[in-house]
């Protein structure tokens, strides 16, 4: 923990804000509304804050896309200064001390560390990881390579995880199938990550696959790494200061335009597909990401309207900390120590109300951190 010196683009702090306050305070709280609304109408709205089931892009699945884009965006803001250093190992020991934390917290975000049961240790299954990879790749090729290198590596990795897709086969999978039992994604997942894939478990001495799990990591860390990198883009845009502002916010507005088309494009070929990663899905949800950012810089940044957003930089300075609150504890006894009287009286509306109890009680742990300029720093 170190208390904040550096001043900070204030938009992205409220982006990043944004994006963990729907998935810690609001996910929870609109589904457990679910049942005491009992509408079709409701039903229907909830696709908004739910993943889809394979094909296709929903608003709740730019959530993970959007916590890596940023991650991108910070590494010009973070960096920039060890680029000329002589001496980079100081920074290369930060880089790698960050991917190792990231890393040991995703595993504990999955309740596999925390478990204590050596059964449900997997290797590789939380976004955090998949930030440590993206930032990995995008924090080495921003402190030794130009911007045009770090766009030909970007469409490098879409073309080759494409490519491989799309031409290599190994039995039943690959070669062009996109479906969750063909896909040859997900036949590198089994064959490297065997039982310490998520869902795993060993049965009379062999590895048995859950058929609900169809996340893929291995080759779609390609394409995490790409999502970093289109933040960083998106950062090298933000921290040229001989830019002007206003076309900084046209620029990332047009960027973002341009890869939503491309990606929506390349559908008819590659299927948008969120749970494996792949490019065309990539393209639509970096896009986003960029309207998003030109948004959120536009209306802060650029034309300075800063008031009533503070709440929201309480989530995103905090962002880390957040994220493994909501994770890894359950404050759900809380509560129900609180308000167990009420249950007979609200009935359905009682889960809402302990979901709403979790959130307030998150929020207020980030906003006493806040208050204190104490803010974690991985």
């Amino acid at each position: 923990m170190e208390k904040q010196k550096l001043q900070r683009l204030e938009s992205l702090d409220v982006l990043r804000g944004f994006d963990l306050f729907c998935l810690v305070g609001l996910e929870v709280f609109i589904h457990r509304m679910k049942a005491p609304i009992n509408q079709s109408w409701y039903d229907k709205f909830l696709w908004n804050f739910s993943h889809v089931e394979w094909t296709g892009f929903s608003p709740w699945d730019l959530v993970m896309p959007l916590f890596l884009f940023m991650a991108g965006v910070s590494i010009p803001f973070a960096l920039s200064r060890y680029r000329s250093e002589p001496n980079k190992l100081p920074i290369y020991r930060r880089i790698v001390k960050r991917f190792l934390l990231l890393w040991i917290f995703g595993m504990m975000c999955q309740g596999n560390l925390l478990g204590l049961d050596p059964s449900r240790i997997y290797f590789y299954s939380n976004t955090l990881q998949s930030i440590a990879v993206g930032y990995l790749v995008s924090s080495m090729l921003f402190l030794h390579t130009k911007a045009k290198t770090q766009i030909g590596v970007a469409a490098g990795l879409l073309v080759i995880y494409w490519a491989v897709m799309q031409f290599v086969t190994v039995g039943n999978y690959g070669g062009g199938n996109y479906m969750p039992d063909g896909n040859l994604a997900e036949w590198i997942d089994r064959i490297v990550l065997g039982r310490f894939r998520d869902g795993a478990k060993v049965v009379d001495g062999e590895v048995v696959f859950s058929p609900w799990y169809r996340y893929t990591w291995i080759l779609s860390s390609l394409n995490f790494a790409v999502t970093v990198l289109t933040g960083l883009f998106a950062g090298h845009i933000l921290k040229n200061k001989e830019a002007d502002p206003k076309k900084k916010w046209q620029l990332l507005l047009g960027i973002g335009i341009a890869m939503v088309v491309a990606g929506w494009l390349w559908y008819f070929q590659m299927p948008v597909i969120k749970k494996i990663w792949t490019s065309s899905m990539v393209l639509v949800s970096s896009g986003y990401c960029f309207l998003l950012m030109a948004i959120f810089y536009y209306w802060i940044d650029y034309k300075g309207h800063r008031k009533y957003l503070t709440w929201l930089k309480v989530y995103g300075m905090n962002s880390i900390v957040a994220y493994m609150l909501a994770m890894c504890i359950n404050f759900s006894s809380v509560g129900q120590s609180l308000f167990q009287g009420t249950e007979q009286y609200i009935g359905a509306w009682y889960p809402v109300l302990i979901a709403a109890s979790n959130a307030v009680i998150i929020y207020l742990i980030l906003w006493m951190m806040y208050k204190r300029n104490i803010f974690l720093k991985v």
